[in-house]
């Protein structure tokens, strides 16, 4: 792990660069830092993600996270379907102290992992679900009680639909972080959307800048405008067998 001034210079000039209007200081970065130095040690003992140098971490998991926060509401109640090594809810946590997340994922491996680093983070904004989505939303106490769902790298868009979509409220938004498929997958996933409830759609595109390349990013933002009928979520078999 590098030393904190020098990834203190990168993160900074990375978020200036792809995340303009987004405010970074030193307390922030300093979580950031933890939250690296949390990921590349507890990687070698439990495979949380394939990306590790610094630089990668900085642009493909905090950046691309970062991303998304300008898009939910102050003091908005999230959860973050899939959340698997924690991106984008630590991140999110990070920048947004208004925001409570819920990191829902099926792994306990995982879920401890985003415990242990929200507490040397100082997070106070995190819990953890362990738990299937399709479960979950089943339950009164989730379903169609949060603000935001929002989910990142977890499966295309027409089957991540019914796998969030359900646990947000009336008025609330579906948020999918996507890479260069989201065109496709946006207009794949309509029908989905309609039938889920939620009629409002928009996908936001933009690039992320890594080095001489550029990353092709995309926010699905999907709002919410009735209630999901009571047959969804299906059991994923059939979610993923037949997407809606």
């Amino acid at each position: 792990m590098t030393d904190f001034k020098s990834f203190y210079d990168k993160l900074r000039a990375s978020v200036k660069e792809n995340l303009p209007k987004t405010e970074l200081d030193e307390r922030k970065a300093e979580q950031f830092y933890i939250l690296c130095d949390c990921l590349i040690e507890q990687n070698k003992k439990i495979n949380l993600t394939a990306i590790t140098d610094i630089d990668s971490i900085i642009v493909k998991h905090i950046v691309d996270s970062v991303a998304v926060i300008d898009y939910i509401p102050e003091n908005s109640r999230v959860i973050d379907v899939g959340c698997g090594g924690g991106f984008p809810t630590l991140p999110i946590a990070i920048m947004r102290a208004d925001v409570h997340i819920t990191a829902l994922d099926s792994t306990a491996k995982k879920l401890n992992f985003v415990e242990c680093c929200s507490q040397k983070c100082g997070l106070s904004n995190v819990e953890t679900l362990n738990i299937r989505a399709e479960e979950a939303s089943k339950l009164e106490q989730y379903r169609e009680s949060y603000d935001i769902a929002v989910s990142r790298a977890v499966a295309r868009l027409n089957i991540l639909s019914e796998l969030c979509i359900p646990f947000v409220k009336i008025g609330g938004e579906m948020l999918a972080l996507k890479g260069n498929s989201s065109k496709e997958e946006f207009e794949e996933a309509k029908n989905a959307f309609f039938k889920l409830g939620a009629s409002k759609t928009e996908l936001i595109l933009y690039s992320v800048k890594f080095g001489q390349e550029s990353l092709e990013r995309g926010i699905v933002r999907t709002k919410k405008t009735a209630s999901t009928s009571a047959k969804y979520p299906r059991q994923f078999s059939k979610i993923k067998k037949a997407p809606l």
